[in-house]
């Protein structure tokens, strides 16, 4: 039996629609519905059995013994939510109980860790797991500090130590592919960036106020869904792996070579505007991410990562661009 939390959600349901693909059976879908169309991302789901949340500590409490490993990826992902004791109910609460449940029985843990623990990236992009190096981190928002708040927890508790039972945390770069549509403003750029040259005709991209990087040239670490999926199942058939790890393409890819893409995939041109940043986000504001892919490969995993020119025209052209965008 696989626990998959957050299974409705955009990476989760990805998982589940791949897990479902290679073979996986007797899947536990843990998630909330709530009254959007978030329900479109797991209908074409077959023999999965869905949970909501409040049910999920007597779910598993009664089941240890059935339990082959537990994919967390539950969480408010938001990183404007303003309500810290919610972030704090589900993102490290929640997770600290699932890690000493799993740790108690010996389960398999895979959690979603996030890049934003890294803040700034004034310190680089490594991901080492020791407590003192994640002391040093500071997020730029609750979503990441609640996200580091769990690193800390385990790193303390040595539960990333080499002789215990797995348990793996995910540093998950920008995330982009299908079944995001739910999210609102937390799409990708990518969705957004198609949604504007379909309805307006150009893109519209914040100025850069850094002598040193022209607007638009801002970086990011944009990686594909199906990755992120990819390396979770690795993980999951090597429980020898503990740690936390970086998953993104190990290359930071600018604003408008993205847009750029999006045009080329729909076949328009790539007209650009610069807008101004509000004042809210310019203090908070990240030029450049790149993951620190070292790590991940010096433990055995060696597929290629989806260049972002490649990734964006499977999302244009397989899912956009199709009367069903749904996985």
């Amino acid at each position: 039996m696989y626990i998959i939390t957050g299974a409705t959600g955009f990476i989760g349901s990805n998982l589940l629609a791949e897990m479902e693909l290679r073979g996986y059976r007797n899947l536990v879908a843990v998630d909330s519905f709530g009254t959007d169309s978030k329900w479109k991302n797991v209908a074409k789901r077959s023999a999965v059995r869905f949970l909501s949340p409040n049910q999920l500590e007597d779910f598993i409490s009664s089941r240890p013994g059935q339990i082959d490993a537990v994919l967390h990826l539950g969480a408010i992902s938001s990183t404007t939510e303003t309500d810290v004791d919610l972030i704090v109910a589900n993102n490290f609460q929640l997770t600290v109980w699932l890690y000493s449940f799993c740790h108690l029985h010996g389960i398999p843990l895979i959690y979603a860790s996030s890049a934003a623990t890294y803040g700034d990236g004034c310190l680089g992009f490594v991901d080492r797991d020791d407590l003192q190096h994640l002391h040093k981190l500071r997020p730029l928002n609750a979503y990441g500090w609640s996200k580091n708040a769990v690193d800390k927890f385990i790193a303390d508790d040595g539960g990333f130590a080499p002789n215990n039972s797995q348990v793996v945390g995910l540093k998950f770069f920008n995330v982009y592919g299908p079944n995001e549509y739910h999210k609102g403003m937390q799409m990708s750029v990518i969705r957004h960036f198609f949604e504007q040259y379909r309805t307006t005709g150009k893109v519209r991209l914040f100025k850069s106020y850094r002598d040193d990087c022209a607007h638009g040239e801002q970086r990011r670490d944009f990686v594909w869904v199906g990755d992120c999926v990819d390396v979770m199942l690795w993980m999951l058939e090597h429980p020898q792996v503990n740690g936390l790890f970086n998953v993104g393409t190990g290359h930071a890819t600018s604003y408008n070579t993205v847009a750029q893409s999006v045009a080329r995939s729909m076949g328009v041109e790539p007209v650009i505007e610069y807008v101004d940043m509000p004042d809210s986000v310019r203090n908070q504001y990240q030029y450049f991410t790149e993951a620190d892919l070292a790590k991940l490969r010096s433990v055995g995993y060696d597929n290629t990562m989806t260049a972002v020119p490649d990734g964006v025209e499977m999302y244009v052209g397989n899912y956009l661009s199709q009367p069903d965008i749904y996985r």
